[in-house]
């Protein structure tokens, strides 16, 4: 709502801002979608003016916020153009701003924006809306009610409303009184269409991502022809990209009176695998004034053909057997002869030594999953956990919009186990600087890598703080994770004091459900060569495994089927016997575990009458596909001239 004060007030008002050497020319705090297209543009009474002295300070003026600080800015070094504006905005606003700030940093209102002659320490985050040193402000809103004591903190009477929610206008300066209306956004131009014409430059590609060995064109357009050559020099480099990546033309001549011109960019087809990288197309910034930039510093892909693929499946298309456990000699040997609560201790003193185990830091995340949760089949993405599909690595989400990208899935959802992020949870600093770890470090398991996934953004907003049962995947999809996320809440369980599997749903802090659901889960999706790989590389980050992935009966024995039943390990031929050979799970459906022999040996299954169906050669703990009707089978398994036979039934 606007305030209509008298034309006395008016009048001073306008004389007053008419008097001001640098005012809020224009300001568009809302844009529709994602809100990336906001800017503020300040105007100089004179051309070509230095800022230096002058600080920007955005105020908040929700409850929350006190009317205070929540962003300053800086001006030092930066001097308006030809027309007196400087445009203050993210990449992503057109023309590119000349002082670049992050996207979706402006807030909707009631709100502030104020130029001051200090520094930005004179304004730290909370620091109050004052007029001490003021130069100019403005109070605004996208339908919010007026905020008088904001009004009031400036000297000011009237706040602008730039529209509601999603509005197209900005708020922009009157050049004839001072006073402020909403128009069709006009960054980097005078609002009265006043002033020098600038000649807007854009580049144009085809595409935002090439595969190695592929050409493609980049087309630079001015908005009117140009009044002489105009010579553009561009840079393709960026990180690891740079001149030994590309061949073509990085100088191109705009001729007089034309308005466009392209240079061809062929991608080298190397031999090196060193995964997918990403130029950035960027016009050097040595043009004349009347020259402006539509867009500048484009992204393209250049997607690298070279990728592994592992020798082992992915979650979908798994194999078992391939990858061996790189547990030490000796890693369980605490837990031999356990049962019940012993065994969960001994477990838990093993996976929270604090002799031993490590924790690292939530942003470290980020690193282990690239390496844990890599695709099998291409070297370049990570699996995702839900929806069962690669993603480029370098899709990570970055900011707020997670479309596309990748991000961190808790297993067991923060809001539910009551961890969050803690002191210096933001730095990487990778595999060799760690806090020690205990049973109790509970606020350890938001970054704990067994409790974490690659997983599609908007999925993993999807699946929320959900129990296992109420979520069950996106619809369509195997459920080939399901086994998988099962072991990693199993194992936070024992890991962290404070946390618990539940049947049902229950509403109590640190509980997670439904046992029964994730009992089912975890026999019928067995550990894959997948989970055993990112089992192996998460211990070389931690220095903790999960047993349930190593010996994934040892979830009977706490859980399941085998509760007061002492657990023992694998054990060599010399105790080859039926009780220490096991087959899990039983009944089963499409394949089965074997388990409790070390050694080379062979498995055969036989129909009820006789008929052999199948033969497998293992070693060690094996998964066993299987591709058999509903009914009562019998398994023979022989080793070094040892047999023993137990019933298996499929259903």
């Amino acid at each position: 709502m606007k305030h209509i004060f008298p034309i006395v007030a008016l009048f001073l008002l306008s004389q007053f801002a008419l008097s001001q050497v640098v005012v809020i020319n224009e300001i568009d705090c809302d844009t529709p979608g994602t809100d990336t297209g906001e800017f503020i543009e300040l105007k100089s009474q004179t051309p070509n003016f230095a800022l230096d002295g002058y600080v920007l300070v955005l105020f908040n003026g929700s409850t929350s916020g006190n009317d205070s600080s929540y962003f300053a800015l800086d001006l030092d070094g930066q001097v308006t153009d030809v027309n007196g504006l400087l445009l203050i905005g993210s990449s992503t606003v057109s023309p590119v701003p000349q002082l670049l700030i992050g996207s979706n940093v402006i807030q909707n209102g009631a709100d502030a924006v104020a130029i001051y002659q200090a520094n930005s320490f004179d304004f730290l985050q909370g620091t109050q809306a004052t007029t001490t040193n003021l130069i100019d402000a403005i109070v605004y809103d996208t339908g919010e009610s007026d905020d008088v004591g904001l009004l009031g903190l400036l000297g000011l009477t009237t706040q602008i409303s730039e529209g509601g929610n999603n509005n197209t206008n900005s708020i922009q300066r009157s050049e004839t009184d001072g006073s402020y209306y909403t128009a069709t956004p006009t960054p980097r131009q005078l609002n009265d269409g006043s002033g020098v014409a600038l000649n807007g430059i854009s580049i144009n590609v085809a595409q935002d991502q090439y595969g190695e060995g592929e050409m493609f064109t980049i087309e630079f357009t001015t908005e009117f022809p140009v009044s002489s050559n105009l010579d553009l020099t561009i840079s393709l480099d960026n990180g690891t990209f740079d001149a030994t990546d590309f061949t073509g033309n990085t100088m191109v001549t705009i001729p007089s009176g034309q308005t466009s011109i392209t240079t061809s960019i062929t991608l080298v087809d190397d031999t090196d695998d060193e995964g997918d990288e990403e130029l950035i197309i960027n016009i050097e910034d040595n043009l004349a004034i009347e020259y402006i930039f539509l867009n500048n510093n484009i992204l393209i892909r250049a997607v690298d053909n070279d990728f592994t693929v592992a020798p082992f499946g992915t979650p979908l298309n798994p194999t078992f057997g391939t990858v061996a456990s790189t547990a030490p000699n000796g890693y369980y040997d605490s837990m031999d002869g356990l049962a019940d609560a012993a065994l969960q201790n001994a477990m838990q003193a093993i996976i929270a030594d604090v002799n031993t185990v490590r924790a690292q830091t939530y942003a470290d995340v980020y690193d282990m999953l690239r390496e844990a949760d890599q695709n099998p089949a291409n070297s370049n993405q990570v699996w995702l956990v839900y929806t069962e599909q690669g993603r480029a690595k370098l899709d990570q989400q970055s900011g707020s919009n997670s479309t596309g990208a990748w991000n961190r899935e808790h297993t067991f959802p923060r809001s539910l186990a009551g961890y969050g992020s803690i002191e210096a949870d933001d730095i990487a600093d990778g595999r060799d600087v760690f806090w020690i770890t205990r049973p109790d470090s509970l606020r350890h398991g938001n970054s704990d890598g067994h409790a974490l996934r690659a997983s599609d953004g908007p999925e993993n907003s999807s699946r929320g703080n959900q129990h296992y049962g109420q979520y069950t995947g996106p619809t369509g999809t195997a459920g080939s994770f399901r086994g998988d996320v099962a072991r990693s809440v199993l194992f936070l369980a024992v890991r962290y004091n404070g946390l618990s599997i539940e049947n049902g749903f229950p509403a109590v802090e640190g509980q997670l459900g439904d046992l029964a659901t994730l009992l089912d889960w975890h026999r019928n999706d067995p550990p894959d060569d997948f989970e055993m790989n990112r089992n192996n590389i998460i211990y070389t980050w931690q220095f903790n495994r999960n047993p349930f992935i190593d010996h994934p009966e040892l979830v009977e024995h706490i859980w399941g089927n085998q509760t007061g039943v002492a657990w023992a390990q694998p054990l060599s031929n010399e105790e080859f016997t039926a009780e220490t050979i096991k087959i899990y799970p039983n009944p089963a459906k499409k394949h089965i575990t074997i388990f409790g022999i070390k050694e080379e040996a062979t498995l055969e299954i036989y129909a009820i009458d006789g008929r052999k169906l199948l033969t497998s050669q293992f070693s060690g703990m094996a998964t066993i596909p299987l591709d058999l009707t509903n009914g009562i089978y019998l398994s023979r398994i022989i080793s070094q001239g040892k047999t023993i036979t137990k019933k298996i039934v499929i259903h």
